[in-house]
């Protein structure tokens, strides 16, 4: 082959493969999957609060010498899981980014009387108190109002005994401590045949609102199960 048509061909093929290069960019993505975009950041972004009650004497028969500040004796009854910002649709952000570090000395202390295991207040505050754009102490804040906005049954409030209640007769007695709650806006969890946690959905002012999709109960509704006793009081 002479030099001018070698040339040729060389030129050809490096403008072929550019071509399929540029052809392969364009059509990479599968049908109807859409371009890539970065994403927002979800810190601030929800449109409610999840407040998780937990039973503090369930979670102690097995994780009590785990938790020697909440379970020692101390006597509780519900205490806050947390306060989780959800998305109408279900779900909500989680583990955000944050610049300002665990919550100060002042604000743990503020929190421990109803959420008490400072394990636990770090641990909500990095995986969904950062998530809510409130800052440490604001996020701790909206906590304490939400825990005080819920009255506890008398019945529920220290029994010496273990109780049997089923998921009806226990959102009865919530709703009438608590008339402004409906049937629709609080989910029952229970593990074992033992209560574990009741969740209230809450608006950003911390009223009581009908939960968003994708939530479940797992405690039966007719069926007994039981509330342990709270110990050490």
């Amino acid at each position: 082959m002479s030099l001018p048509r070698l040339l040729a061909a060389c030129l050809a093929v490096v403008l072929l493969c550019g071509a399929d290069a540029a052809f392969a960019r364009k059509h990479s993505r599968e049908p109807g999957a859409p371009a890539k975009q970065e994403q927002p950041a979800a810190t601030g972004r929800y449109d409610y609060y999840i407040m998780a009650l937990s039973w503090s004497p369930t979670f102690c028969q097995t994780r009590g010498d785990d938790e020697d500040e909440q379970c020692g004796r101390k006597g509780y009854g519900f205490i806050l899981h947390g306060l989780w910002p959800q998305y109408e649709n279900g779900g909500g952000p989680e583990r955000c980014d944050t610049r300002d570090g665990d919550p100060d000395r002042a604000t743990v202390a503020a929190t421990l009387p109803f959420m008490p295991s400072r394990r636990l207040i770090n641990h909500e505050w990095r995986k969904h108190g950062a998530c809510t754009g409130l800052g440490a102490k604001g996020y701790f804040g909206t906590a304490d109002r939400a825990f005080a906005a819920i009255h506890m049954p008398p019945e529920l409030k220290a029994p010496a005994r273990s109780l049997e209640m089923s998921g009806d007769d226990l959102r009865s007695a919530l709703k009438r401590a608590n008339p402004a709650l409906g049937d629709d806006m609080m989910t029952l969890h229970c593990s074992k045949g033992q209560l574990v946690e009741v969740r209230v959905c809450l608006d950003k002012d911390t009223n009581p609102r009908r939960c968003g999709k994708r939530l479940r109960n797992s405690c039966p509704a007719s069926r007994s199960f039981e509330i342990p006793a709270v110990q050490g009081q």
